[in-house]
């Protein structure tokens, strides 16, 4: 089993049995779609920055109900990053799968709700050399606008750190490395928008 798919069973687990805990439980799931503003990389020989494309992101959540005013939340967020190689100038992909356990706190003015939400989880780094997985946390704020009891409109400014090891060779084929992380931490910003059903 790869470490990823094992990140994923467990916080899938632990989420379910926390809600299975809670006295009244209620679901909800939340598709959404989104664009992810990424860092830039850096060139292995000459130092120079190299761009990382903006991409759309794809992402589901499943959340409940934990307290009148919280939910309890395990968001699964994926994107497929570019960039081009200073040595050969051909088009390389870094995709990332972020997964975290979010606590969202609910201030709800009628039909209208202001969100924030801080999350734990991973980020698994697939590149075309090579994959790591990673420690990783999230916050956002965000806003709904329930059409109903069961459905509402949900927007999100979210952010992302990662913590990654600057020496992983995740840009190297043998000994030609295409691109270097500039740092050690890893920051995205995703906007997003998508619905929310309870069930």
């Amino acid at each position: 089993m790869t470490s990823y798919k094992l990140l994923l069973r467990v916080l899938c687990i632990w989420g379910l049995t926390t809600a299975y805990s809670a006295s009244a439980v209620e679901f909800e799931i939340q598709p959404f779609i989104g664009q992810m503003y990424s860092p830039d990389l850096q060139g292995s020989t000459s130092q120079t920055d190299l761009s990382v494309d903006n991409a759309m992101n794809y992402g589901i959540a499943l959340s409940w109900q934990d307290s009148p005013n919280g939910l309890g939340q395990v968001m699964l967020n994926a994107v497929n990053h570019e960039f081009t190689s200073e040595l050969d100038n051909k088009e390389y992909s870094l995709d990332i799968l972020y997964a975290h356990f979010n606590g969202v706190a609910l201030f709800r003015q009628q039909n209208y709700t202001t969100t924030v939400s801080l999350g734990l989880g991973g980020a698994y780094f697939d590149s075309d050399m090579s994959q790591e997985l990673y420690p990783s946390a999230t916050i956002a704020i965000g806003t709904r606008y329930e059409f109903s009891n069961n459905l509402a409109l949900v927007t999100e400014l979210r952010g992302y750190a990662s913590i990654i090891d600057n020496d992983d060779n995740m840009f190297c084929q043998g000994e030609t490395c295409h691109a270097t992380f500039d740092d050690s931490l890893w920051s995205e910003t995703n906007i997003s928008i998508g619905f929310a059903y309870k069930f």
